[in-house]
């Protein structure tokens, strides 16, 4: 069994059965997402999720399947003994509730059940080699990966992102994997995975002159090989130990969101309204803000560092084993007209349905991490008679549709439209993964707090309650967040009637949850009975049937007598730079979409070793920013912006900036090339 965190994505559109057979299928596979809105787009065979990326990515499906791939077989030869404990803590300040109206819809008893209005305990497992110790680490916590707002341009793992980079880089800095006795907590920060010695210099003028005495090269020829061989982590990583892994995967986070702050109109200051997230009665004007408001890279920065923070306390302290079987359950589900047993106050039963998909016009109004436009608004359950008129010209709901998804307004009716093919997903899959008293239940949406917790303790009740007592109150109920396909969001009965964002992005009606929770506590049943569970229809492949929009790269071009990787902005001369300050060097390059550089880099900050250039920093440390623009729309111009945040911990020395990138010629071959700036000091 694997569970790999990645974005969301269709766990049959990978192929290993040439390599490894039936041992690896859509069955015991979990590919788990996070919802970010830093990611690539156009991956998904649903029309309304490709819209905004002018359409299906052929690209960007590519390489997330290569990678799939490759994670699956790295895992499977890397194979060997070993054990895996389970901690579990609170993490207070990563997560505030960001439709609290709806939240407060429930029960009173059932809320009164809970001490916070989001889920804040994060459960964590540690991997152990018996060879070579501690290997790597997963962790669940709910909180959106949206501290970076739609504003920003720049792909990025976000606070998720961030924490695992700081927790993988901590632990080869380290290298045991715990707090030593008396370390604090800024202690634990990763510096970066590096064996820097500084050089000894008698002052700053020697560095100085050191650093003049390396002005910038022009672009040249290069590999693509000397990308991936110049990657930091690749550069320093022993061939013969196991690479430390850690991911932070997503959960019942659907009305959680990162930016801690709260609301707040940006024309007034104040807060935005709390049934509606408008201000004015409008809701562009009203955004969320993160613990570094106004930075988002630095909210980014605060809400992964304080997941990195408790997965490495739990990490530490981590000391029960998982034990017992390892075992899974799938099975794929038509969620458009599915018959749903509820039981009624007083013992009788009630069969209602499921409907086919549809999306509210509080969807279209977005959240406070993301603000829609127009006249959406949050808890809208009217609808808008313009906006309907606009709606059937795609498509009009019939009395059926309408009367099923009540009391949402449809604006769009996307379960019923077809054409050029689906606009959203009919047939879901639902998993159970066993790991000893460990139990995972993936879910293909973004579960609200509530939902939930409804769906685990359901879960739970199945596992520890029946004849079997395999299972004892000490078992573990997670929720894997946006798992094997994506179909938007999960919320409670009485949220769904409150129509903010959550509920009206819950795709088949009033009753979806209660149609999770029936179709989980099959799995579940099933699992403990040891019986095999039916897999369902199978969803349709849609691959064939794409529709791209996104023009192709055309060509790429230097103004005359420049080359690719030259320079076209550099440091000043002579130029010193302390802890804190941004360095910024920009280069003549080609379009990005031209080599992904996969395992490989397009910025990096080299340290001067003994006259050897020694790899610091590369794209994937949260301290650099590579930014690609054009000077003008359709120009085959461009130019990439490196810019680098100088750490506090930085070690003192001299440094140069250096880009690599790919540029397309006429004949639409690819040429690689390289450049470098002139050498710099920090002290």
């Amino acid at each position: 069994m694997l569970i790999l965190s990645i974005f969301s994505y269709d766990a049959q559109v990978f192929n290993v059965s040439k390599r490894y057979g039936d041992l690896y299928t859509e069955k015991n596979v979990a590919i788990s997402g996070i919802h970010s809105h830093a990611g690539p787009g156009g991956y998904l065979q649903y029309i309304v999720y490709i819209v905004t990326s002018l359409g299906f990515v052929r690209q960007s499906f590519d390489v997330l399947v290569d990678g799939i791939e490759k994670s699956i077989i790295q895992a499977h030869e890397n194979l060997s003994p070993g054990s895996i404990l389970i901690n579990k803590g609170e993490l207070i300040d990563a997560g505030v509730n960001r439709s609290p109206s709806a939240y407060l819809n429930n029960p009173a008893s059932e809320r009164s059940k809970y001490k916070y209005d989001v889920d804040k305990e994060m459960t964590l497992l540690k991997f152990i080699d018996d060879e070579w110790g501690p290997v790597g680490t997963f962790n669940w916590f709910a909180t959106h990966g949206t501290s970076m707002s739609r504003t920003n341009s720049l792909i990025s793992g976000d606070n998720k992102g961030a924490a695992a980079r700081f927790m993988e880089d901590w632990f080869e800095q380290k290298g045991t994997g715990t707090l030593h006795p008396g370390e604090s907590e800024a202690d634990s920060i990763p510096r970066r995975v590096s064996n820097i010695i500084p050089e000894v210099y008698k002052d700053k003028q020697e560095l100085l002159e050191r650093a003049a005495s390396f002005q910038s090269q022009p672009g040249r020829p290069a590999t693509r090989a000397l990308s991936v061989s110049s990657r930091v982590r690749n550069v320093l990583r022993q061939a013969d130990r196991p690479q430390f892994v850690s991911a932070f995967c997503q959960s019942n986070c659907g009305d959680v969101s990162p930016n801690t702050l709260g609301a707040f109109c940006l024309d007034t200051e104040l807060p935005c309204d709390f049934n509606h997230s408008t201000c004015g009665g409008k809701n562009e004007l009203c955004y969320g803000r993160g613990p570094g408001y106004p930075d988002e890279f630095e909210s980014t920065r605060i809400i992964g560092e304080r997941q990195f923070r408790k997965a490495v306390d739990l990490f530490g302290k981590a000391s029960e084993h998982l034990t017992g079987k390892v075992d899974f359950r799938h099975s794929y589900v038509d969620f458009s007209h599915l018959e749903v047993s509820l039981t009624k106050q007083g013992g009788a039963a009630e069969v209602v349905k499921t409907c086919p998909a549809a999306m509210g016009f509080a969807f279209a109004a977005g959240t406070t991490d993301g603000p829609g436009a127009f006249d959406f608004k949050q808890g809208d359950d009217k609808g808008n008679p313009f906006w309907k008129l606009v709606r059937n010209l795609l498509k009009a709901p019939g009395n059926e549709q309408i009367s099923c998804q009540s009391p949402k307004p449809i604006l769009l009716d996307t379960g019923e439209m077809k054409i050029p093919y689906d606009w959203a997903p009919t047939i879901l899959p639902i998993q159970i993964l066993r790991i000893g008293q460990l139990v995972i239940l993936s879910v293909p949406g973004e579960f609200t707090t509530m939902a939930g917790r409804r769906l685990r303790d359901a879960v739970k009740t199945v596992l520890t309650t029946g004849a079997n007592k395999e299972f004892n109150s000490n078992v573990h109920v997670v929720i894997a967040g946006l798992t094997n396909t994506y179909s938007q969001y999960v919320t409670t009965f009485e949220e769904y009637k409150m129509q903010r964002y959550e509920g009206a992005s819950t795709l088949y009606g009033p009753h979806t949850l209660e149609a999770y929770i029936q179709e989980f506590k099959k799995l579940a049943q099933s699992l403990i009975d040891g019986r095999p569970i039916v897999p369902g229809p199978q969803p349709p492949d849609l691959l064939d049937r794409q529709i791209s929009l996104l023009p192709p790269v055309i060509l790429d071009m230097t103004p005359p007598g420049v080359s690719f990787g030259d320079v076209k902005s550099d440091v000043p001369r002579n130029s010193s730079f302390k802890r804190g300050n941004l360095v910024k060097v920009t280069f003549w390059t080609g379009c990005p979409r031209n080599d992904l550089m996969t395992e490989g880099t397009f910025a990096l900050v080299e340290i001067l070793q003994k006259n050897t250039w020694v790899p610091a920093y590369d794209d994937d440390d949260f301290c650099l920013r590579f930014k690609w623009s054009r000077p003008a729309p359709l120009s085959a111009q461009s130019y990439a912006t490196i810019e680098w945040r100088i750490p506090q911990t930085v070690v003192s020395g001299v440094y140069r900036i250096r880009h690599f990138g790919a540029a397309k010629s006429f004949f639409g071959s690819i040429r690689h090339f390289t450049g470098s700036s002139s050498a710099f000091v920090v002290t």
